[in-house]
């Protein structure tokens, strides 16, 4: 398995277990499970975090449709897993394992609301931030959702470290093209440019991309289009279905996490799905310096 890694800290395969809390309040570790159907009609995501310092878990899980419909099972007092990754709270217990790191993971959830078995085989390459302790890696997914065989692609990955929900705003996005290409890039309003963490990836493996660069316009504050621009690639992304998340932090501030299925057209007419989100902590407006593109509809 090919590894990319962007960062100074060299990833194998215990790194994708749990790692040794920091001592810092906001110091989170996070597992994302992102899976899109091969039609694009259906799309969800998983979200395991762990809160030591807070002596709790959150635990999302959101499935949507092309049609508007969406179904959610959202807990912000789960009990921090003992040793594995499986939680519980009311009406629900997840699992998420990877019996092959970097090859292979499965995710778990059985809720009166929503059923998943899914599993996530890495499709091309594990990729390493280079900016912070975070991979992402390229999935085929397949397994049941509601007892009905699924069949799509994805994308899943784990960050470790201290992360801000009420300071900072981002743009994250990972998509896979009708040509088998998988995309991703990221970026936060830092208030300075640096080398974003962004590849491609298809049959030939995967490749960072330089010089990769975003811009949304809104509607208020619901996004309503993004140019991402990768080198040779520029793809425009329009959300379909929304599955946000409200997050409240203990001293009550608010921040909200609207995250999409979304369609992705690139300028030489590929198409495809994923996901993207757009966080915005209190005050994002005010401190985001991400060039905008026009209104919908103004140009």
């Amino acid at each position: 398995m090919r590894i990319v890694n962007m960062g100074e800290w060299p990833l194998d395969r215990a790194d994708e277990r749990r790692h040794d809390p920091g001592g810092e309040p906001l110091w989170n570790e996070s597992w994302y499970y992102d899976f899109v159907s091969e039609d694009g009609r259906t799309g969800g995501y998983v979200r395991l975090g762990l809160y030591p310092g807070w002596n709790r878990a959150w635990y999302w899980a959101c499935l949507v449709t092309a049609g508007g419909d969406r179904v959610t099972v959202i807990d912000h007092e789960a009990a921090l897993p003992a040793r594995d990754l499986g939680v519980a709270g009311p009406g629900y217990t997840a699992g998420h394992r990877a019996p092959d790191p970097f090859e292979r993971a499965e995710i778990h959830l059985d809720s009166a609301e929503l059923t998943l078995d899914l599993e996530f085989r890495t499709a091309a390459g594990v990729y390493g931030y280079a900016i912070t302790p975070r991979y992402e890696i390229p999935c085929e997914v397949t397994g049941t959702i509601g007892g009905v065989p699924f069949h799509g692609h994805g994308e899943r990955d784990h960050s470790w470290g201290v992360r801000d929900w009420w300071s900072l705003s981002w743009l994250w996005s990972s998509a896979r093209l009708d040509d088998g290409t998988y995309l991703h890039g990221m970026r936060a309003n830092l208030g300075m440019e640096l080398p974003w963490p962004a590849f491609l990836a298809g049959e030939g493996g995967l490749a960072h991309v330089e010089g990769f660069s975003a811009a949304t316009a809104f509607d208020g504050d619901r996004p309503v289009r993004t140019v991402l621009s990768f080198p040779g690639c520029a793809t425009t992304v329009r959300p379909i279905t929304f599955a946000p998340v409200t997050l409240t932090s203990p001293e009550g501030a608010v921040a909200e996490f609207p995250r999409a299925l979304c369609a992705y057209e690139t300028e030489d007419g590929r198409t495809g799905h994923g996901w993207t989100e757009w966080h915005q902590p209190p005050g994002w407006r005010e401190h985001a310096w991400e060039p905008r593109v026009q209104r919908e509809g103004a140009g």
